[in-house]
């Protein structure tokens, strides 16, 4: 499949992500979309007269010509929505880009990716609580995901580097420039564990609207939000909001009652739209991690509990035969025990560090 078709598809005009992944579903690839006739295109729902009328071909073929240049140049990395190495989480998001361009060498699909965004305005509270979040993350190889802009994003970015953690920042613009310029020194630093992501070719300027749309990105490709400290107003809330509709976790740090940079994390929490979170064992909790090091044959993990009740017992033995987590309604089954008394005796055996409850309504034992 030819790249430059692939770019020219970003390329021409009044066709967005939506339209374009339509266009190369109906013909069977980029390359097939510029080779049909216009009139060919009318069958595909969405596109009409006007939209064809628009759509200049041999312009979008000659910018991309421009653009591969850039891309051979700078060693970029192309990756169309029907790569292997796309962001799968990202790519079954309905908004997604149709294609992005990358720099370094980061895994885009690695098995644990986690998102932080906050404030610009970052307080010494906001910036320690990044500190300590990005430090505790190491045992858990974890990809960190941020928006590189000042504040929260950067301190997240610098961390990662410290710690030799991954990360990737997604820019609001093309890869020819940095915004805002005091962070090319990380960007660069970033390059050797992570990398940069943007869907935005050469010569785009970080315009206003392109944040917004840059966060959908950041949202899409995690398997969490986490937003460290935002105001009511920001694209720390709008990451968040963005998160939700694609049914991903997303945490948020309390902050003081009345500070300005702590009402939106308050808010997100206050509304059930994030859950607490006071440090990484949270977040490992709630989304099932392991530590490297804890990655040990059950048999090895975990003494056998002598003050079990007969129906907590019944329940242990259960989650011992099947080695995978099980679901509350299997159990319910498998146990032959009313659904409130086994709810009542998950609870106590959670309490007392038995048994682990992961998302979904699924168990296994510590």
């Amino acid at each position: 499949m030819s790249i430059l078709h692939q770019v020219a598809l970003t390329f021409i005009k009044n066709i967005g992500p939506t339209l374009a992944k339509s266009l190369v579903s109906y013909f069977g690839d980029a390359e097939e979309v510029f080779k049909v006739s216009r009139h060919s295109w009318m069958s595909v729902p969405g596109i009409g007269e006007k939209r064809i009328e628009l759509a200049d071909m041999g312009a979008a073929l000659v910018r991309a010509e421009q653009e591969l240049k850039f891309i051979e140049k700078n060693n970029i990395d192309v990756l169309f929505y029907t790569d292997s190495g796309f962001p799968k989480r990202l790519k079954n998001c309905y908004d997604s880009p149709v294609l992005l361009y990358a720099k370094g060498n980061a895994n885009l699909n690695s098995q644990r990716i986690i998102n932080i965004v906050g404030t610009r305005n970052a307080t010494e509270y906001g910036k320690e609580l990044c500190r300590q979040l990005i430090e505790e993350l190491q045992p858990y190889n974890a990809l960190v995901v941020s928006g590189l802009a000042l504040g929260i994003d950067v301190t997240a970015h610098k961390e990662c580097v410290k710690h030799h953690i991954s990360t990737v920042g997604v820019l609001g613009h093309g890869l020819d420039r940095m915004y805002p310029s005091q962070n090319r020194a990380t960007a660069e630093k970033m390059l050797e564990n992570g990398g940069l992501l943007t869907e935005y070719p050469s010569e785009t300027i970080p315009d206003r609207e392109n944040f917004p749309q840059r966060n959908r990105i950041v949202a899409g490709m995690a398997d969490a939000t986490i937003v460290i400290e935002a105001s009511i107003k920001g694209g720390a809330l709008i990451t968040a909001e963005i998160a939700n509709t694609y049914n991903r976790d997303v945490f948020a740090y309390p902050g003081r009652i009345g500070d300005e940079y702590s009402e939106g994390c308050n808010f997100l929490i206050r509304n059930n739209k994030a859950s607490l979170l006071t440090g990484a064992a949270d977040l490992a909790y709630i989304l099932g991690w392991e530590k490297a090091d804890a990655l040990k044959p059950i048999s090895e993990q975990f003494v056998l509990p002598i003050d079990l009740s007969s129906d907590e017992q019944l329940i242990f033995d259960i989650l011992q035969q099947h080695k995978a987590p099980l679901a509350i309604d299997d159990l319910t089954i498998k146990a032959n025990i009313a659904t409130s008394v086994l709810a009542m005796n998950l609870l106590n055996m959670e309490m007392a560090g038995h048994i682990r409850s992961l998302p979904g309504k699924m168990y296994r034992l510590s």
